[in-house]
């Protein structure tokens, strides 16, 4: 199931709640809708790894549990706070990215995802429980160009 809420909840805020599922096309083509087209694909995928890591290892995809992402556009500044109802994480500590700028070789991927995430986004930040993402993309005139054409 579904919940959305289109109306601003606090000053531009919009809210979509959902079962944890991984089932993320509907609600990762909500979030997008709003984003400038050449950004879209890049933001898509940084979106889609916040929001299976939420189900999957932060809700264990439990479908009595619920993955809360609240959106909003502030400026040029897109802002995605998404919250689950597990037990909480603690980010690694994970290297920057090498002077190419490739994503770091991991056998495991363990830690992928999270690289991904600080490739994509401008700002990322957890809460002291590790139950909520915040993430962040500036989208101006010295953004970078799209990791994805």
């Amino acid at each position: 199931m579904i919940a959305i809420s289109l109306r601003p909840v606090e000053r531009n805020w919009r809210t979509i709640s959902f079962a944890s599922t991984l089932y993320l096309c509907p609600i990762l083509d909500l979030l997008v809708e709003q984003i400038p087209r050449k950004w879209q694909p890049e933001i898509r995928l940084g979106l889609q790894e916040a929001l299976v890591n939420a189900a999957k290892h932060g809700n264990n995809l439990d479908p009595t549990k619920t993955v809360m992402v609240h959106f909003s556009v502030i400026n040029d500044e897109y802002w995605w706070i998404i919250s689950d109802q597990g037990c909480g994480f603690s980010p690694p500590c994970l290297p920057k990215q090498d002077s190419q700028g490739s994503l770091p070789v991991d056998e495991s991927e363990s830690g992928r995802g999270l690289c991904l995430l600080r490739q994509i986004f401008d700002q990322i930040h957890w809460n002291l429980q590790g139950t909520e993402l915040r993430l962040c993309k500036q989208m101006n005139s010295r953004s970078r160009l799209p990791l994805i054409p």
